[in-house]
């Protein structure tokens, strides 16, 4: 079992970082963000099975065919003829309606509201009893000294979001697969969702596996998976190695999807994200129509790009998607904190040594996202997929204020935690991308819980 690269790291801390003191539209100069991955492999112990059940899986389980039987012959010698059974009508699959379980409404901005320190409640799981986690993210494993960043509790400004109950969940989710589509960041998402659902499942009846694109959570008690496929674009691209994908000059099919969503098809929740990827270039390499090789390509502007592959990854949802069966989300940009200047800190280092969220600050925080992406993902979400219902989820917002959250020099690069010298350069080290687990991931799944189970499902049988 391989664990997919991270994706985005082990760039960022080779090049600098230049992030203009206001956000960029992408008609602007575009921030110089670098992303590459750091790979580990999984944990041993993360695959919990028995020797009996490790034995059953690996024997074939189909029952060899039946003998054939000789037609009974009469006192007379003759053969008694067989009447055939009349064919029985294969019933339809009966749909039952599951009411909500929680009474959130549809009309409170969870996105909108300010962060409240609470080291009762939180954090909602502890990382070491997430066997699950890899080493990328288990900061304080990896040497961070202080653990408030995991004591953050979101707090709605209209309304509240209820503590995260796995059993409950996984009741919403049993017979059913969710998936987590994109980039590193969606990984650092589903990593989350594991350690939040697992202490539901009984030890021994929990593990995960490697499988092409996908890493998946097997939950075997309720015959459910939490998976993630890794498709940076959403679209085919020359990035879409899930182990090798470091790749200077990114290259993308921005009207080509079928390859990938040929594994989405008949997933009960699909979390979509891309965008960290897109930040290298002003422009982006797009292969020209009916080109037979990476290199027919042309340069367009990078806004142009985006608004083409969401177009055709929505296409792909209206026409593939069933929207009595699956609920699409997709998730806006994850925020990456490289300038301490601009939230008042001019002697710091990137992200390093931040130890509290900005609880304070009003106005914007000028971080350097590219916002006209943003609104693009946003408008394409709510208008683009007519049939498919598909609700954007803010996390942008939220996460602007957690400059305390992230892995910083706490983290991997290539396979190894960083160590004491690696440590003390966090100009050159410090992963201001990705998040600690425990850790505000934990909060946009938090928001995908609220949303899921204060709405009604359809529930196959």
């Amino acid at each position: 079992m391989t664990v997919p690269a991270a994706g985005d790291a082990s760039t960022a801390g080779r090049r600098g970082v230049v992030v203009p003191r206001r956000d960029i539209s992408s008609s602007e100069k575009p921030t110089a963000v670098l992303h590459g991955s750091d790979q580990e492999k999984p944990k041993q112990h993360a695959v919990e099975t028995t020797e009996e059940e490790t034995k059953h899986s690996a024997t074939s389980t189909e029952p060899s065919p039946a003998a054939e039987k000789k037609p009974e012959k009469k006192a007379d010698g003759k053969s008694k003829k067989k009447t055939k059974k009349p064919r029985r009508r294969q019933r339809a699959a009966k749909k039952t309606v599951v009411p909500a379980a929680l009474g959130v409404p549809e009309t409170c901005d969870l996105s909108k509201g300010r962060w409240v320190f609470d080291n009762t409640s939180y954090p909602l799981y502890k990382e070491e009893e997430c066997q699950f986690l890899t080493s990328q993210v288990t900061c304080m494993k990896n040497g961070r000294r202080d653990d408030t960043y995991q004591k953050w509790r979101w707090q709605p400004n209209d309304c509240s979001m209820p503590r995260f109950d796995a059993k409950l969940f996984m009741e919403r989710l049993r017979g059913k697969r969710f998936m987590f589509v994109g980039d590193s960041l969606n990984r650092n998402q589903w990593e989350s969702m594991v350690c939040l659902v697992q202490s539901a499942s009984p030890p021994g009846k929990k593990y995960v596996s490697w499988e092409g694109q996908r890493i998946v959570f097997h939950a075997w008690h309720y015959n459910a998976t939490v998976e993630f496929y890794w498709a940076p674009f959403l679209v085919e691209s020359n990035s879409d190695d899930p182990k090798i994908h470091s790749i200077q000059h990114r290259i993308i099919k921005a009207d080509t999807i079928a390859k990938h969503a040929e594994n989405w098809v008949g997933v009960d929740y699909l979390v979509f994200n891309t965008y960290i990827w897109w930040m290298n270039t002003l422009n982006m390499k797009v292969v020209r129509p009916g080109a037979l090789s990476w290199e027919e390509h042309d340069e367009v502007v990078r806004i142009e790009a985006y608004r083409k592959v969401l177009t055709t990854w929505a296409r792909w949802v209206d026409e593939n998607v069933d929207p009595e069966r699956t609920s699409v989300f997709f998730m806006s940009m994850s925020p990456l904190h490289v300038s301490p200047q601009v939230w008042g800190n001019p002697d710091g280092i990137r992200c390093a040594k931040e130890t509290m969220p900005l609880l304070d600050w009003h106005g914007p925080l000028w971080l350097g996202m590219d916002w006209d992406m943003f609104h693009e993902a946003n408008n394409v979400s709510r208008a683009a997929s007519p049939r498919v219902p598909i609700t954007f989820v803010d996390i942008t917002t939220m996460s602007e204020r957690r400059k305390d959250g992230h892995t910083s020099v706490h983290t991997i690069r290539q396979g190894k935690v960083l160590g004491p010298e690696e440590q003390a350069d966090p100009g050159t080290y410090a992963d201001c991308i990705h998040w600690c687990l425990p850790g505000v991931p934990d909060i946009w799944n938090l928001v995908l819980y609220t949303r899921i189970l204060s709405r009604p499902a359809v529930q196959l049988s």
